[in-house]
C-alpha cells in the first residue's frame, strides 16, 4: 500500500465503500468483511502489517490494525494478523554486526555485546532505503523474522467480554471522530521532558 490509508473509525461508510486500495486488499484477502467474514476463504494463513519501524510507520499499523478490528474481526480472533517488527539500526564492530529495534534496545546493545568496542551505527529510514539482503535477513526470513500476534479480547466469552468493551473504546477514542478524546488519553498517558535546555 502507499503511504496512510483511510481512518475507517471517522469515514463514514460510504467513503470506506469508495476507498479503492481497501477494496484491493478486501479483494485480495478473499474472506469478505464484518457479517460476511468467511474464514474458509481467507487466502492467506498470515496476514502481516509490515511499515517503516519510525512513527509514520506506526501510524499506518495502527490504521491498518483499525480497518482489520472494524471490517474484519475474526481474521484477529483466528490468529491471523501479525505485526513484523524491521530494526531502526544495524550495530557493526569488525565483522559482527547486530541489528536493534528501536532505540532502548540499541542502548542495551551498546552497553553489552558492543562494551567497549568502536562501532558503526546505521539506521534505517524505512524497508524501502535497507538493503535487499539486510530486509530479506531481519524481515522477510521466516527463520530470523520477528513477529507480533495481534491479538483482541473475545466477546462472546464471560472473561471477555469486559475488555472486549474495554478494547472497543479504547478503540474508538484513539482512533475515532473525537479529536479531543485523543488529546486526552495523550494528555494523561505521555511522558513529557521536564529539563529541556532550549
Amino acid at each position: 500500500m502507499r503511504g496512510k490509508i483511510l481512518n475507517v473509525a471517522s469515514a463514514s461508510l460510504e467513503k470506506l465503500q469508495g476507498n479503492q486500495e481497501l477494496k484491493d486488499m478486501i479483494e485480495a484477502l478473499g474472506c469478505g468483511v464484518r457479517d460476511r467474514y468467511e474464514e474458509e476463504h481467507l487466502r492467506y494463513e498470515k496476514v502481516i502489517i509490515m511499515t517503516d519501524a519510525d512513527v509514520d510507520g506506526a501510524h499506518i499499523a495502527s490504521l491498518l490494525m483499525t480497518f482489520f478490528y472494524r471490517e474484519m474481526p475474526k481474521l484477529i480472533e483466528g490468529g491471523h494478523l501479525f505485526l513484523a517488527m524491521p530494526p531502526l539500526y544495524r550495530i557493526t564492530a569488525g565483522t559482527t554486526s547486530v541489528y536493534a529495534r528501536d532505540d532502548a534496545h540499541r542502548e542495551e546493545l551498546l552497553k553489552t555485546t558492543f562494551a567497549g568496542k568502536k562501532v558503526d551505527i546505521s539506521r534505517f529510514k524505512g524497508l524501502g532505503e535497507m538493503p535487499p539482503a539486510s530486509l530479506r535477513e531481519t524481515t522477510m526470513d521466516p527463520v530470523k523474522r520477528v513477529l507480533l500476534r495481534v491479538m483482541v479480547p473475545n466477546p462472546r466469552t464471560d472473561e471477555g467480554a469486559a475488555d472486549a468493551k474495554d478494547t472497543a473504546r479504547l478503540v474508538e477514542d484513539l482512533m475515532g471522530r473525537k479529536p479531543e478524546l485523543r488529546f486526552r488519553f495523550i494528555q494523561e498517558r505521555a511522558r513529557f521532558a521536564e529539563d529541556l535546555d532550549i
